[in-house]
């Protein structure tokens, strides 16, 4: 019961922030669901016909069971927008679920169209964002407490226990977008000109090979 009413309050916390705060653009009409398959480019989506509008396009239960982590770094994001979700096209909301693995990771990252508030529901991770004056804010977070990610700061989320960790995570866009930090350097096409990376990062050739060899995608 302690457990629901934390999280109802989260929601309507974050309610209040979206509405406040929401970075796309406001809505003009009651629905707007995506027509993901228009072949239109706007700023989100055209809409569907109304009449062919129905109660599939505002439920996804993807966020039910944890996801299986079978990765590197120890993490699997699950997202819940409107690519999951087409009724949340113009409504400037979307969540995602995060697994951790024992020491998991989810790396460095940036979301770029809005700010991030997760809410702990099992575990206990340590989290963190960087501002641009360069300083850390970070702090350890266990079960049924919240921290914020500002807009387009770097962040991560590291699971500091021996056991599994989850949270679920509010956004104030139907689409954050996410940039890894790592595999936005390593792994861009065309890549970044080593001689970029290696000035940047300040090492030889030969080890920034060896990043991208491990950061490449495992063929399959």
């Amino acid at each position: 019961m302690q457990e629901m009413a934390a999280i109802v309050t989260y929601l309507v916390i974050f309610t209040v922030i979206s509405s406040a705060l929401a970075y796309d653009p406001d809505m003009l009409q009651d629905l707007c669901v995506a027509n993901t398959h228009a072949g239109i480019k706007v700023n989100g989506f055209t809409c569907k016909a109304e009449g062919n509008v129905t109660e599939a396009d505002f439920f996804f239960d993807g966020l039910a069971k944890p996801g299986k982590v079978n990765n590197s770094v120890g993490s699997l994001v699950t997202g819940a927008n409107v690519e999951k979700i087409p009724g949340l096209n113009t409504l400037g909301v979307s969540l995602s679920r995060i697994d951790y693995a024992a020491d998991g990771l989810n790396p460095p990252h940036t979301h770029p169209r809005a700010t991030e508030m997760i809410f702990v529901l099992e575990g206990e991770l340590d989290v963190g964002f960087i501002t641009t004056a360069n300083k850390l804010i970070s702090k350890t977070v266990k079960k049924g407490e919240i921290f914020v990610f500002p807009r387009g700061l770097v962040h991560f989320q590291k699971n500091n226990g021996d056991k599994e960790a989850s949270v679920i995570a509010a956004f104030n866009s139907q689409l954050p977008g996410t940039q890894s930090i790592a595999m936005t350097l390593f792994t861009s096409t065309p890549a970044v000109p080593d001689n970029v990376l290696t000035k940047a990062f300040q090492v030889g050739t030969k080890e920034i090979d060896k990043i991208k060899t491990k950061l490449a995608p495992k063929k399959s």
